[in-house]
């Protein structure tokens, strides 16, 4: 089976819609694996989780999915991310906050685990360091586990005498040849983080155990004038052309 692997949509229309173009280009899919965080940030989430349940998916819930349906108080978030959640609130139709109501917090597929901020925090926890990784690599049982959250697509790698290591995500990533589990973070669609503002997302063969990584042109300026237009923090427009 093709899954698009897709994580932090964040509203993103433009670049989630290109996206799809692109793994369309590419041979399609058989199912989005989403990572969570379909909402939050941008100003299309209503249309972001429309376009999502119009193809075969599975999802799982993000902090900002919870955010948005009052599972989780803003206190807790900048003041830029607070206010985009109290805004996406109030713009998300009746059928958007019952599905994100709906969404585990993991979810286990063959020798996947799906979680969108780790194993151990499903909903906050950020693996950006092999020490939390490590401890990560507890939490499931599957030889690879399949996150979001950070933005920032990386891979981290146990090993022999619990060594973990710290990679970047390549273009092609063989996982029938890797002897060591893995954690794997495939980037993000709607608001990038690792200084590159292209969409970045993975198509994933099951059956070959292959992963392919891409990153995606969008219209970012068309975001921005609609983010600024929604009256949301012009920062988070601004970001999205520094890809942070």
């Amino acid at each position: 089976m093709r899954c698009a692997i897709l994580a932090d949509i964040h509203g993103n229309l433009a670049a989630f819609e290109a996206v799809l173009e692109d793994v369309e280009r590419r041979g399609g899919f058989d199912e989005i694996w989403c990572l969570g965080d379909v909402v939050g940030y941008g100003p299309d989430p209503s249309a972001c989780v429309q376009l999502l349940r119009q193809h075969r998916h599975i999802c799982i819930a993000g902090n900002h999915d919870w955010a948005a349906i009052g599972n989780i108080d803003t206190s807790y978030f900048n003041p830029y991310a607070a206010a985009a959640a109290h805004w996406t609130a109030e713009h998300l139709a009746p059928e958007d906050i019952d599905y994100l109501r709906s969404l585990p917090q993991t979810v286990q597929r063959d020798d996947f685990t799906l979680a969108h901020g780790s194993p151990r925090e499903p909903i906050w926890e950020y693996v950006l360091s092999t020490e939390v990784a490590r401890v990560n690599f507890s939490y499931f049982d599957t030889r690879f586990c399949l996150i979001g959250h950070s933005h920032v697509p990386v891979v981290f790698a146990l090993g022999e005498a619990h060594h973990c290591e710290l990679r970047q995500l390549p273009d092609e990533l063989l996982l029938s040849q890797e002897r060591d589990r893995l954690i794997i973070n495939c980037g993000a669609v709607g608001q990038p983080r690792d200084g590159d503002p292209r969409a970045s997302y993975a198509i994933l063969d099951t059956e070959k155990l292959t992963m392919d990584h891409y990153r995606v042109v969008y219209d970012i300026a068309a975001t921005q004038d609609k983010i600024l237009k929604a009256g949301l923090p012009p920062r988070l427009a601004h970001r999205l052309s520094q890809g942070w």
